[in-house]
């Protein structure tokens, strides 16, 4: 979850928290009733938020870990495949060596 949608989350659930304080208090209600419906609301909001801060985070976490593996797998073949340069480029350079002491023995008869 990025810092803005995070930011909009908050500014929601605030604002929804807001109205339904609101609209509670202009209820035509006893005192305690009130309070008891504004303790529910706000127990209400705190599990919602709650929960849903539990469910951004395990999506983080499996974001995160699906990245790490994938990560992992594009670096194993990259080095499978700088492997397979690097045998190639030796084989290519022995055979030059072993060129080169050919043209070198000619040379030293």
């Amino acid at each position: 979850m990025s810092n803005d949608s995070g930011s909009v989350l908050l500014a929601l659930l605030t604002g929804a928290a807001i109205g339904a304080g609101v609209g509670i208090l202009y209820a035509p209600d006893k005192g305690s009733k009130t309070r008891k419906k504004i303790k529910k609301k706000a127990k209400a909001a705190s599990e919602d938020i709650s929960d849903r801060v539990s469910k951004a985070t395990e999506e983080l976490t499996k974001t995160a870990q699906t990245q790490k593996e994938d990560f992992e797998r594009r670096l194993d073949e990259s080095i499978s495949n700088m492997s397979y340069k690097a045998d190639d480029i030796i084989a290519g350079l022995e055979r030059k060596l072993a060129d080169l002491k050919k043209k070198n023995a000619q040379l030293q008869k």
